[in-house]
């Protein structure tokens, strides 16, 4: 995730190339505004030390190089979680890459254990935890099918932890 691609202010973030290959957009919960800042803080002071020290970002393609030249240099291209180490290239720049996702991976395997959670945690089971909390909150199918990429109503899943049935709604009734 690069820093151009979380919004503050419209508490919105922006997942290039996800599952499937697609771009989207997810929002950024209020309880975490202040958490993005702080890594946004972290991440800037990392990229004022890179820039003195002549260290560019990886992963700026020829065909991004030429439209934006100096994209491996700029604060919105750097990484939001940029990796500890530094490297040099096949054509002599030293460079930064992005934090690993065996790290974030290890992360959330360790803090699953702190918590004694019994069932199987892992990066991937946010998207379906997002996906079940949406479906309990009201939102609609096709929101729940647009905002973790779904591509068909195989969503549907979800409607089982819901225990209100298979279709996984309440009978307008219930309101009277």
């Amino acid at each position: 995730m690069r820093v151009k691609d979380i919004d503050i202010e419209r508490r919105e973030i922006t997942i290039r190339c996800g599952k499937g290959g697609k771009d989207r957009r997810t929002p950024l919960a209020e309880s975490s505004v202040e958490d993005a800042k702080r890594v946004l803080r972290a991440s800037y002071k990392t990229w004022k030390e890179d820039r003195r020290q002549r260290i560019r970002v990886t992963g700026v393609d020829g065909a991004l190089a030429r439209k934006i030249p100096n994209a491996d240099q700029d604060w919105s291209w750097f990484y939001l979680f940029p990796a500890t180490r530094t490297f040099v290239d096949s054509a002599g720049v030293r460079r930064r890459h992005h934090l690993h996702e065996t790290q974030v991976q290890r992360a959330v395997r360790q803090a699953a254990t702190d918590a004694k959670l019994t069932k199987r945690v892992t990066c991937h089971s946010f998207r379906h935890s997002f996906a079940t909390h949406l479906l309990e909150n009201g939102a609609d199918i096709r929101t729940i099918q647009e905002l973790p990429g779904h591509s068909d109503v195989r969503t549907m899943v979800y409607t089982h932890v819901l225990d209100r049935g298979g279709l996984g709604v309440k009978s307008p009734a219930d309101r009277l």
